[in-house]
């Protein structure tokens, strides 16, 4: 690590994986310009500079407090390494904005291999969830500790040519909000950042075409998912360009009959399918108990 951090009293310190450039470099910034001492992850590659580094630096230079870290997020150990060097550099931790993530080859589902499948998830989740589990303990410490997951919104509806990509985000939808429902009772909220912005992953970073679509302005939406300010928990956001909305899984009012067979669902389909009017829920078993009460 190259330069000196220097950090106020009391002042939030947030991770950010895969922080190296695009979307990561985006969120620290925003962090670091909201007043977080922030911690700039990304793995070394060996043909060139490191990138968290020359974020760090750059952060420094404008007189922000900055710090590095450059393990592999799914290498054996990372997750515990990682926490350890953040509270090395600052004594603390009080929030997390999970983005490494890799979008595997792009292939149809019947030309794809498992293992591309198994490689994404590695990354794009089981990494994620073992950076929360170290990260717990610490964040429980904090007067706010916050948990952003960034995800995508092909976690929410699917992506042709990318169902392991897709398959990935929406298991991290549905980790997140489960965390969510399990530490609503303490100071930790967790929250889902899916930002729309054209980077290197989605093949467009080199030639934006719509500058409303670089990385700085998703940023602010996990900016202030990751602030102290932010009391939402188990929410989704959708975010880029400057523009933010929340989207959320619901189910239609649906219909019932008692000794309904495959035959009335053939015939009733149409008003089924509705979901008008439709209900959201804050979980699994909320869902369940309203599905329950419904049958009379």
């Amino acid at each position: 690590m190259s330069g000196a951090n220097t950090q106020a009293a009391n002042q939030r310190v947030t991770l950010v994986t895969g922080a190296g450039n695009g979307l990561g470099e985006a969120f620290a910034y925003a962090c670091a310009r909201r007043g977080d001492a922030v911690i700039a992850n990304n793995r070394v590659h060996a043909d060139r500079p490191s990138s968290a580094a020359a974020l760090a630096d750059a952060l420094r230079a404008e007189g922000y407090s900055a710090g590095v870290d450059e393990h592999s997020v799914d290498a054996d150990g990372a997750a515990e390494a990682i926490v350890a060097n953040a509270l090395d550099q600052f004594g603390r931790l009080d929030g997390i904005i999970l983005n490494a993530g890799i979008s595997g080859p792009a292939a149809r589902v019947a030309d794809s291999d498992l293992s591309d499948l198994r490689a994404v998830m590695e990354i794009n989740f089981f990494a994620n969830a073992a950076l929360v589990q170290a990260a717990l303990p610490h964040l429980e410490q904090s007067p706010a500790g916050r948990i952003v997951l960034i995800a995508s919104s092909a976690g929410l509806h699917g992506l042709k040519g990318r169902a392991p990509y897709a398959a990935s985000k929406a298991a991290l939808i549905a980790y997140g909000r489960s965390l969510a429902l399990e530490l609503r009772r303490t100071n930790i909220r967790t929250n889902i950042f899916a930002p729309y912005a054209a980077t290197k992953m989605t093949g467009g970073q080199d030639e934006v075409t719509d500058e409303r679509l670089l990385p700085e302005h998703a940023a602010p939406g996990a900016a202030w998912l990751s602030s102290e300010q932010c009391d939402a928990n188990g929410e989704i956001w959708v975010g880029g360009a400057g523009q933010f909305r929340r989207a959320a899984m619901v189910e239609g009012a649906g219909g019932s009959k008692p000794d309904a067979d495959a035959q009335w669902l053939a015939e009733n389909a149409g008003n089924l399918r509705s979901l008008e009017p439709h209900s959201e829920f804050p979980g699994g078993e909320a869902a369940f108990a309203d599905f329950y009460s419904a049958l009379g």
